[in-house]
């Protein structure tokens, strides 16, 4: 589909299946991250894919959205200050804009491909990075449930209320 209506027609879906995601499209998923534009190109962050029954258990032990709950395949998008390209005139890090634009495009991908996601950032950081110490010195922006949306699944009421053009653009 045209990708101004891709934009329209993605939704946090919170109605998951545990219906396999095929490796393809897991695939797609983490080579539209990697694909994603970063500050000076320094690509500031790391994906984390959850796969293994194991470590899917961990990281719903952490969770409590219950759509985390069942899916098969979890990403979890960290920034590393450290690697991160700084602004001179203010000093401003942009490893978190960087990992929002690697997520982003992730998101977009999810979409594109007839999958289900929502972008979860309520989530205890910190209990996280216990159970994978891998992700020590990350600073962990996003959480992605992935599967097939259920049948029946649909946006929030909240999906559709919006501000309106004067609200948010300013033409100067």
């Amino acid at each position: 589909m045209p990708f101004i209506e891709l934009t329209k027609e993605r939704y946090s879906c919170r109605s998951l299946s545990s219906r396999p995601v095929e490796k393809e499209k897991i695939d797609a998923i983490i080579s539209a991250g990697m694909n994603a534009p970063t500050a000076c190109n320094y690509q500031p962050a790391r994906i984390w894919v959850v796969e293994s029954e194991d470590g899917l258990q961990k990281v719903r032990s952490v969770c409590r959205q219950s759509f985390v709950q069942n899916t098969p395949v979890i990403f979890i998008i960290g920034a590393n200050e450290e690697e991160a390209w700084v602004r001179d005139y203010d000093k401003k890090n942009f490893a978190d804009v960087d990992a929002s634009i690697i997520a982003t495009q992730m998101l977009l991908e999810i979409a594109d491909l007839g999958l289900g996601t929502t972008w979860v950032g309520h989530f205890d950081v910190n209990e996280i990075v216990r159970l994978f110490p891998e992700m020590e010195g990350y600073s962990l922006i996003a959480l992605f449930a992935v599967g097939y949306p259920e049948d029946g699944a649909k946006p929030s009421p909240s999906h559709f209320r919006s501000k309106t053009e004067e609200e948010m653009v300013s033409r100067l």
